[in-house]
């Protein structure tokens, strides 16, 4: 692949076109943001050029800064590697600039892209080109003082704070993009545009002295403070948002160029005492930044499987699945693939459970259109690929048939054994299982090699999780097709192995256990739950309890007993529960009261169920209850994770421990400002969770014990998402 470079190339009509050269999305490395300085300073000394167009290689512009640079300074702990040439450093030139620059802009601009684009004294952008600027989301600040003189400040604070991109149709509307025209025209309006603008034939517009948008100081000081509270509410742990909205009320307060200064995040000019450095250091730098850096870098990682992406097969077309079951998941299922112009074939048992399935679909659909997610128009089409049946007939020419009937052994043999003389021979033949091994659900087939696990997380149109989960026999090819479906229909797929719950469900099974182990000794439920809100999870273990209903929790908890005896915990509280007819927020008696339009309220009524529950485990060291700060509740409900991820990992479950960390943010809602279980566990340190588990165990029970791979790796300092060797590998599965 030829080295990132920027060219340029001036034409008779004197205008200059500087083009990023950077596949696949002409990111800006060093060698690009160096070299867009050195044009420019060129293009601005040259007799011959009147005007200047910067456009991007491909078709388009640029997706921002090279993010690869802050693995580089997270991975040597040093800011310094940070280049000396910034980004902001070349939009204050090209903004400065004494002749007229355009952006022509396609595909995308982002982060740094569209920074470079609003430096530009115009903008024109081909049709659906996407304009963001999601740094947030890296744990560090964009550029903020040009959006908001663009678009307005509201618009501009929660396209920042949401990371939330529009399209070049809304940015016209929004004064963001000056026109919009087609790819064909593109360059050849951007040039006209440039001229224009040299011979004041068109407005020369800076846009870090326009204030027009800004509204007046009181207003912006008010739509500031409401953002800071909404952030608070939203990102409490991720210190970015309210540096964010600092440095844009700085710009707001004293001047756009302030603001930059304090934007300027790269530049170590002296004048500066360094304040806007000081402000990159410190989010560069923090555990906020390195967490998120690692999820992407770990999400992109997951593409990648060994002896299956690399070794030259191509994906085959997918373009018609069944759904066996129009349930709570079939139904999602079905939605994901309609929605993503795959047809779709819906089977159930009798018409009532058919039409109930295909009413669910709409509604999900619908869903999407209410919250603006989805046109009228997508969503009609949408639904004309599905078709509900009562029978086989139709499965003689699909790709791929999903299952998701209730985890019934006998009755998912019996289908996959239908299944193997209904489907044609190329069929792939998955199933939703959570739990149960897929070796037993084909037991009954000859087509071991096309059985695969596709574990979707409910509501399944909406989770971006797709657990693709592998037997020993299921084919290299089988696998890269599932895998670019999951992509086509926006799912992350993770490529796992076959054991009880997998990789995310197996990782995570004494987070519920262990959480009623505390209430067992004596912890509020309440209390709990609130303990690992603030640890950054959306909802705590006993409002997910709520929320999954009474009977599935029961389930599963019986299939990890029976896979897991030396380490689960037997809780008599769901059982008690179940007992008081009570389910969860399916019948709106749980753990919390349910009211339409209100939070769930901690329901005091269950009091002496916990009661009961604690006297039956009797577990409580001479009958008191433990006492716990926050800190140790949050520790003694995620280190047996922490504990059942390093059993995973010396298993081979996951292909690498980045993997594992992927599934738990995309999975588990595990906050991935903290990286994923397995980063954070290497955070807080190996040793202390190991420690910990030590300790714990001695006191409460072989449920904390730590597993040989933890103790292993604590004991040497290694870190646990270091590679497994494939000697551990095959001793663990033996």
């Amino acid at each position: 692949m030829a080295a990132p470079r920027v060219t340029m190339e001036v034409g008779n009509d004197g205008v200059a076109i500087i083009t990023l050269i950077n596949p696949p999305v002409n990111a800006l490395a060093i060698p690009i943001v160096a070299g867009l300085k050195d044009k420019f300073e060129e293009a601005t000394s040259r007799d011959d050029v009147k005007a200047i167009v910067l456009t991007g290689n491909g078709g388009r512009f640029s997706g921002g800064f090279d993010i690869n640079v802050f693995q580089k300074v997270h991975g040597a702990g040093d800011v310094s590697l940070m280049p000396d040439v910034s980004v902001e450093l070349v939009v204050n030139l090209i903004e400065d600039c004494k002749k007229p620059i355009v952006a022509a802009v396609e595909g995308l601009a982002l982060g740094g892209g569209l920074e470079l684009a609003m430096g530009c004294h115009a903008r024109i952008a081909a049709p659906k080109t996407q304009l963001g600027l999601p740094e947030l989301t890296l744990g560090v600040i964009p550029g903020t003082q040009r959006l908001p003189r663009l678009v307005g400040l509201s618009k501009a604070i929660e396209m920042m704070l949401l990371s939330k991109s529009i399209t070049s149709e809304e940015g016209w509307k929004l004064g963001l993009i000056d026109a919009v025209v087609t790819s064909e025209e593109l360059l050849k309006v951007s040039r006209l545009w440039a001229l224009d603008i040299a011979a004041r034939r068109k407005p020369w517009i800076r846009s870090l002295h326009r204030t027009d948008k800004l509204g007046s100081l009181s207003e912006a000081r008010e739509v500031l403070k409401l953002a800071r509270l909404q952030a608070k509410k939203t990102a409490p742990n991720m210190p970015q948002h309210q540096a964010c909205l600092d440095v844009i009320e700085e710009g707001i307060v004293h001047g756009g160029y302030s603001g930059v200064l304090k934007c300027l995040l790269l530049l170590r000019a002296p004048e500066f005492d360094l304040y806007e450095a000081k402000v990159f250091k410190e989010l560069v730098m923090l555990d906020t930044s390195r967490g998120l850096v690692h999820v992407f870098f770990a999400q992109r990682a997951t593409s990648k499987v060994p002896n299956v992406t690399d070794i030259g097969l191509k994906p085959r077309g997918v373009r018609k699945v069944a759904v066996i079951g129009g349930g709570l998941m079939g139904s999602g299922i079905a939605t994901a693939h309609i929605l993503n112009n795959i047809y779709v074939v819906l089977k159930e048992v009798n018409s009532e459970y058919l039409l109930k399935g295909i009413k669910t679909i709409e509604a999900n659909v619908r869903g999407l259109v209410t919250r603006g997610k989805l046109t009228q128009d997508k969503a009609n089409n949408a639904l004309k690929m599905l078709k509900g049946v009562l029978d086989y007939s139709e499965f003689k020419d699909v790709d791929m048939v999903i299952e998701a009937v209730i985890e019934s052994v006998p009755l998912k043999q019996k289908i996959f054994s239908e299944l193997e003389k209904a489907c044609p021979p190329h069929c792939i033949l998955a199933t939703n299982t959570s739990t149960i091994d897929l070796n037993i659900v084909g037991e009954k087939t000859s087509s071991q090699d096309r059985i695969i696990g596709a574990h979707f997380f409910s509501p399944a149109h909406v989770m971006p999780l797709l657990e693709i989960v592998r037997t020993e026999r299921t084919s290299a090819q089988v696998i890269l097709d599932l895998m670019t479906v999951g992509k086509i229909i926006k799912k992350v797929p993770v490529v796992v192995g076959n054991c009880t719950g997998f990789a995310v469900n197996r990782a995570f099974f004494p987070y519920s256990q262990s959480a009623r182990l505390l209430v067992s000794l004596g912890v509020d439920v309440f209390r709990i739950d609130s303990a690992i809100r603030s640890f950054g999870l959306p909802i705590g273990p006993f409002q997910l309890l709520d929320l999954a209903g009474y009977g599935v929790a029961a389930a599963t908890s019986k299939e990890f007993d029976k896979a897991f005896p030396d380490r689960s915990f037997q809780s008599p509280l769901v059982d008690l529960l179940l007992k008081s007819g009570r389910n969860g927020k399916a019948n709106g008696k749980g753990l919390y009261t349910y009211e339409k339009g209100s939070k769930p309220k901690p329901d005091p009524s269950v009091l002496p169920i916990i009661e009961e529950c604690r006297r039956l485990s009797n577990i409580m060291p001479g009958g008191k209850p433990i006492s716990v700060t926050e800190k140790e509740i949050v520790e003694m409900i995620l280190f047996p994770v922490v504990n059942e991820s390093c059993r995973v990992l010396e298993e081979g479950i996951v292909v690498r421990a980045s993997d594992l960390d992927v599934a738990s943010v995309l999975g588990m809602s595990f906050p991935s400002y903290r990286g994923g279980i397995v980063f954070w566990a290497d955070a807080v340190g190996a040793n202390y969770v190991y420690t910990s588990l030590k300790k714990w165990s001695q006191l409460y029970g072989n449920f904390f014990k730590p597993s040989r791979f933890l103790e292993e790796r604590a004991t040497k300092g290694i870190p646990l998402s270091a590679p497994v060797s494939s000697s551990s590998t095959s001793r663990a599965r033996l």
